[in-house]
């Protein structure tokens, strides 16, 4: 689609937006050329943080293709504000450009977090600590419920439960999940921990590189009464059933546990209200999840 260039009148594209009925109005669906230096931030974009490898990459790949798709972006009176494609426009920047193609929306402060949020989440560019805060945001400052985030996103509702809960965890623990120095299971294991003695146990289970199992049972001996509080080795799970405990782990959304008899084993699912109970009733007999 070839770009159009900017119009001067910014009421009435904005009008038009708000009365698409009209036979006069201009067709928002169009791509345009904005200025980057009229673009602001999105003040509810739900990323905070940006790898500077990544942009630096994507710029370079702006200076020799150019910006293949379009950001999108909302009118205000002194020009735009960016609802989508925060990297975009910051590597934009970053290879020189001083304009780049947008697609121009007006939409409400909700929409404008629910839509970066929803590109966010698709494109797999958000850490899990901002995804919990934005979806903490869509229901502490525009009232959603976790079931209405979870079918904004397109998710279940007990994976935006147990990421929200993520932000029960000490800020070291978040900034290491933030920081893909450690994942989301590890994190919930050491929920099972105590606030304050998390930031204890965090760099053994770094520095040993423990799996999310392996940090599952250094909880469970910590929480022992009369326990040392110093680590003591653990046994893993050989290759295969570890391999087993992860697959349902993340088909069933839940913490799952494995363990060995001579006779056989045992699996333990846990859940943390009935209508996770019923969801993984569900999902075990065959029904819908």
């Amino acid at each position: 689609m070839t770009a159009r260039t900017e119009r001067p009148s910014a009421l009435g594209r904005g009008l038009s937006a708000l009365i698409p009925q009209k036979p006069a109005a201009p067709d928002t669906g169009a791509v345009i050329d904005v200025a980057l230096a009229r673009v602001v931030p999105n003040p509810y974009q739900p990323r905070h943080h940006y790898d500077d490898t990544d942009l630096a990459e994507l710029a370079a790949s702006i200076r020799e293709h150019g910006v293949l798709q379009p950001v999108l972006v909302t009118e205000t009176p002194d020009g735009y504000q960016l609802i989508a494609g925060e990297r975009r426009v910051r590597a934009s920047r970053l290879a020189g450009l001083e304009r780049i193609p947008a697609l121009v929306r007006q939409l409400a402060n909700q929409a404008q977090l629910e839509v970066a949020l929803v590109e966010n989440v698709q494109r797999a560019d958000l850490d899990p600590i901002d995804e919990a805060l934005a979806y903490r945001q869509l229901m502490t400052e525009f009232g959603l419920t976790q079931e209405q985030v979870a079918s904004r996103v397109g998710k279940a509702r007990a994976t935006v439960a147990n990421t929200v809960r993520l932000l029960d965890l000490h800020q070291d623990v978040q900034a290491a999940i933030a920081d893909r120095r450690i994942t989301e299971g590890h994190g919930r294991a050491l929920g099972g921990l105590p606030a304050d003695g998390q930031p204890t146990v965090l760099p053994t289970v770094i520095a040993q590189g423990f799996s999310v199992r392996q940090t599952e049972e250094l909880v469970r001996r910590l929480r022992q009464p009369r326990q040392a509080p110093a680590p003591a080795p653990i046994r893993p799970l050989d290759a295969d059933l570890e391999k087993v405990e992860e697959t349902l782990r993340s088909h069933l959304n839940t913490k799952v546990s494995l363990s060995r008899s001579r006779r056989g084993g045992r699996i333990v699912i846990e859940y943390y209200s009935d209508e996770e109970l019923n969801r993984l009733y569900e999902r075990l007999i065959g029904g819908n999840a």
